[in-house]
């Protein structure tokens, strides 16, 4: 039986860092393991310009441990007034790896997130013209569509039509949740890439309501059916290159979660490799963790392979709880089994 698993040093294709106080509090978790990320632009107020972008890097790289090894990279949040000169000026760069969709009101700080996607097609044509990747919030929004059902409907709708009016735009489909999602993504040609993260692995729709509201396993997209979970699994652990990790740790409160109307969200940085080796051992694939974790992702957004290299042993203990923050804890996801695994 292997007792250690050596890999190139993984990255994470979609995390959310927040600001100030929180930054300083859980950026740490997520350097330790990984050597980027994707930054999520869904401050308030959000990240537009290639100006905000430049400042909020500033301020991730100033709030790094002292020795940290970690590149964030930086997204646009696209509105209905983005200039595709400044989304290409940021791209540029260097500065600006992908734009981020949200539908208005999908999920946290969506707000001035996109109505009429007629008014964004000219962003996302100069985004075509020079490669640069347009990350999407995949649910629909409207209050008539059941909210099990917003990811599949947001495919049929908004973005099957968006590709085939763009043709060559790259897409990632950020934390699908569904067998439909899969589905779509392992039917399209290498334009396309999905994000999983590691709580979808974990956890489905009964983990979160049967006996009682466990609001620490409230996301959006909110988990599904076991089937789905299934689905997830056998994408994540395929080795196929078009699926990677995005963990979309989010992190809030436990003040926030535990209000009537909690924040949406998992904090998933400081345990999601010890969850994924325990999940892929399970799924007979460690063989693949790598190309999930470390490898697919930089292919897919043209970036090299990281050099360094990160151990797991296998060992057991107990997860970590909480992370404590000026503005109080913030509760770790707990998987509901204690994983087989750990950073060395």
């Amino acid at each position: 039986m292997t007792q250690t698993l050596t890999i190139r040093r993984p990255d994470d294709w979609h995390l959310h860092l927040r600001d100030g106080a929180m930054l300083e509090a859980v950026l740490p978790h997520s350097a330790a393991h990984f050597a980027r990320a994707i930054i999520m632009p869904n401050l308030v107020p959000p990240v537009v310009t290639g100006a905000q972008a430049a400042e909020y890097r500033e301020r991730i790289l100033a709030a790094l441990p002292e020795g940290a090894v970690f590149e964030p990279l930086m997204t646009l949040y696209l509105t209905e007034e983005t200039d595709p000169a400044d989304v290409a000026a940021a791209h540029a760069s260097g500065l600006v790896k992908a734009v981020k969709l949200y539908p208005a009101g999908a999920t946290t700080n969506s707000s001035r997130g996109v109505r009429d996607f007629d008014k964004v097609r000219g962003v996302l044509e100069r985004m075509a013209e020079i490669g640069l990747p347009l990350c999407v919030h995949g649910e629909v929004t409207d209050p008539d569509i059941d909210i099990f059902d917003r990811e599949a409907v947001f495919i049929d709708r908004v973005l099957d039509p968006i590709r085939r009016a763009t043709p060559g735009l790259r897409v990632v489909m950020e934390h699908i949740t569904t067998s439909d999602a899969v589905d779509y993504a392992r039917a399209q040609d290498d334009t396309l890439g999905a994000t999983i993260t590691t709580h979808h692995l974990v956890i489905n729709r009964n983990h979160i309501l049967s006996g009682g509201i466990r609001p620490h396993y409230y996301c959006l997209p909110v988990a599904k059916r076991e089937t789905h979970r299934l689905a997830l699994r056998k994408a994540a652990t395929s080795g196929a290159a078009r699926f990677f990790l995005g963990t979309d740790s989010a992190p809030h409160t436990d003040a926030n979660k535990l209000l009537p109307c909690g924040c949406a969200g998992c904090f998933t940085a400081p345990n999601t490799m010890a969850i994924l080796a325990h999940v892929f051992e399970e799924e007979h694939a460690l063989d693949r963790l790598e190309r999930f974790t470390s490898l697919n992702g930089p292919a897919f957004y043209d970036l090299p392979v990281n050099a360094a290299t990160l151990t797991l042993e296998r060992a057991t203990g107990p997860c970590p709880e909480r992370v404590a923050t000026e503005d109080g804890p913030v509760t770790v996801f707990d998987p509901g089994f204690t994983p087989a695994w750990r950073v060395a």
